[in-house]
């Protein structure tokens, strides 16, 4: 019966799912073929965790089979992303990213045990990029070397997004900020998150962006910079199958430099 039910309004299309918009409902339909159940079910504990922690973010609503593949359904937030208000008013990018870091802060005061740890998730996905189905494969001394970076940061339990950035930002009409996509959640280290924050905007804006934004974040959270950078390689080394092209496949890469010259 699932299969006959109208997911409504196709609003964009994805390697690995579709996102459709239904009245108040967003609704996810992932790729059986791509995303396997386990996944799906494993994204939607996730959110269920995050929604505990008095975040403002859109309150799932069902998981449910659609014909071969899982959807996950959730409030629809209504609004602006904040990468829609930079790239408007690209002139006033400094305020938005004030309430970027402010609103990152804000997630990464909270405290979670529920949720996977940060090292491990790392630590699988430098593992992977040994595998032939890799995109990228590194070399077992690269990979050795990364993964003994990775131990040697310290351990914290703090709430991480995992893909915090201004496309996941919604403000309504109302000016109330809700933070989407949970689906990388994860506890651990405040300077990880902040590195993946600081790779998007390189990857997906400009390098000005990226370097105010790591200096502001900073400042805020009272981080040395140099702490923040030296988890740069290692989160750089995790994103190589995730982006989309080689041109930004070899700018990760050239932050993967953990290895001393023989």
């Amino acid at each position: 019966m699932f299969e006959k039910v109208d997911l409504g309004e196709l609003l964009v299309t994805r390697t690995n799912k579709k996102i459709y918009r239904n009245k108040n409902l967003l609704i996810k339909v992932f790729d059986h073929e791509k995303v396997g159940k386990s996944t799906v079910l494993f994204e939607a504990l996730n959110q269920s965790y995050v929604e505990k922690v008095g975040l403002n973010i859109p309150k799932m609503i069902a998981i449910f089979p659609y014909g071969e593949d899982w959807a996950i359904a959730s409030e629809f937030i209504e609004g602006e992303t904040l990468q829609e208000k930079m790239e408007k008013d690209p002139s006033n990018y400094k305020k938005y990213l004030e309430l970027l870091v402010k609103l990152q802060l804000e997630v990464l005061s909270k405290r979670t045990m529920e949720l996977p740890k940060l090292k491990d998730k790392l630590n699988a996905k430098i593992s992977f990029l040994g595998k032939e189905e890799s995109l990228v494969n590194l070399e077992a001394t690269t990979r050795y070397d990364l993964h003994m970076r990775l131990e040697s940061m310290p351990d914290h339990n703090k709430l991480c997004h995992g893909d915090f950035n201004p496309s996941n930002i919604v403000c309504t009409k109302d000016n109330k900020y809700y933070i989407l996509d949970w689906a990388h959640a994860c506890r651990g280290n405040a300077s990880a998150d902040a590195s993946s924050t600081y790779l998007n905007f390189i990857l997906n804006h400009n390098q000005k962006y990226a370097d105010e934004y790591l200096k502001l974040f900073c400042k805020k959270a009272d981080i040395a910079i140099q702490y923040v950078q030296r988890w740069i390689c290692v989160v750089s080394a995790t994103l190589l199958n995730s982006v989309h092209t080689e041109e930004q496949r070899e700018l990760l890469l050239r932050n993967i430099n953990v290895v001393e010259s023989m």
